[in-house]
This record gives C-alpha cells, sequence and structure tokens, in this order.
C-alpha cells in the first residue's frame, strides 16, 4: 500500500475532486469549501471554526485568484491564528477532466503532481508522518449502529450525543463524522459512547 502522509489538523481545499485528490496522499480530515460555497453556508463556518479551535487548520486552496480569495476568508472565519497556508507554486495548465483551464491559466490541488503538494506542505512547516494505513475510523455504519444516523430518533440522539462529547448540537451526520475522527480513536469514541449511552438511557 501507497504510504500516506499523517496530518493531525484538519485541511480546507475548495472542491471534492480536491479532497478526493488529497485523499490519496495524506491521511487527514479534509474539508471542502465548495468553491464560493462557504461565503454563504453557516454550517460549514460553524464546522470549520470547531476544526480550527480543536486542531488548526492547513489551507490548500487553488494558487489563482479565486482561490485566495477563498483562502482568506476561511483565515477570517478561523482566525489567523488558527491556520497554516500552504501555498502551491503557479503551474500553467488545466485538469485532464475539464474542457478549459481556469480563468487564470493555473492547475488546481486535483492536477498538481503528489511530489510538488508535499514539498508544499514541508515549506510551510506542516508536520508529517509517513503511515502505511489510515487505521480503524469511526464510519458511518458505526453511527448508523449506535442509533445517531438514518434511523428513527436518531437526530435527536445525534444532538444529545454531541452535547455529550461538547460539540455543537446541530451537527449533520457527515459534520460529526469529520469531528470525531478528528477528536478520537474508534476505541476510544466507542468508550465515550458506552458512557453516553448510560447517561441517555437514564434520562
Amino acid at each position: 500500500m501507497k504510504p500516506l502522509v499523517k496530518i493531525n489538523k484538519a485541511v480546507i481545499v475548495e472542491g471534492k475532486y480536491d479532497k478526493i485528490r488529497l485523499a490519496n496522499i495524506i491521511d487527514a480530515v479534509i474539508i471542502t469549501t465548495d468553491g464560493f460555497g462557504v461565503f454563504k453556508n453557516a454550517e460549514k463556518k460553524a464546522f470549520i471554526r470547531l476544526m480550527a479551535e480543536k486542531n488548526g487548520l492547513v489551507i490548500l486552496t487553488d494558487s489563482d485568484s479565486a482561490g485566495q480569495m477563498i483562502r482568506k476568508h476561511v483565515e477570517k472565519i478561523a482566525g489567523k491564528d488558527k491556520v497554516c497556508n500552504v501555498y502551491l507554486p503557479q503551474i500553467l495548465g488545466k485538469e485532464k477532466r475539464k474542457a478549459s483551464s481556469s480563468a487564470d491559466g493555473f492547475l488546481g490541488v486535483e492536477g498538481t503532481d503528489d511530489q510538488i503538494i508535499l514539498e508544499a506542505l514541508k515549506k510551510a512547516g506542516v508536520t508529517c508522518e509517513k503511515t502505511t494505513s489510515k487505521g480503524r475510523k469511526i464510519t458511518k455504519t458505526d453511527l448508523f449502529n449506535i442509533g445517531v444516523s438514518g434511523g428513527e430518533g436518531s437526530k435527536t440522539k445525534r444532538a444529545s450525543l454531541l452535547s455529550f462529547l461538547n460539540l455543537p448540537s446541530n451537527l449533520p451526520a457527515n459534520s460529526m463524522l469529520d469531528a470525531i475522527n478528528t477528536l478520537f480513536d474508534y476505541e476510544s469514541f466507542m468508550e465515550e459512547v458506552e458512557k453516553w449511552n448510560r447517561e441517555f438511557a437514564q434520562n
């Protein structure tokens, strides 16, 4: 298996293809801004603030003007002291799946070579370590099995568990999954679930 680079901070990218690209290189929580969507998405902003407060953020947006605008906005959301900015070199070209290049003509994260991305992380001082496996992560199936996703009453149970974990009680299941995988490994999370179950059963 190809070694992955483990990063403890959450990594911010623009779109789903950037996220897919990075998931083949790094072991980290990867959050998409959905382009400029983050400007109006209150839930996304709240989640970014949460991740910034807990572990800090790495911002890895495209090197074009749009990427810089998104970077500045995320900095305002998270606070500059919680952010590590990683800058890719401006390389002319376009991604294979696209009919044309970006407005500025530069490759985005999804089109940039692995080594260039890793060098950019290193240059920014992002602490990394090699791992051959992402390990046992908490999954959507786990959330379903404990009753906080996809079943009757799951929304109420999810809010209760999130509150128990000192996380925002309005996080949807996908954001919850990212948050708990940042803060817990599988074993420690299940220990907290057992404690919560005992408390939840009494209420």
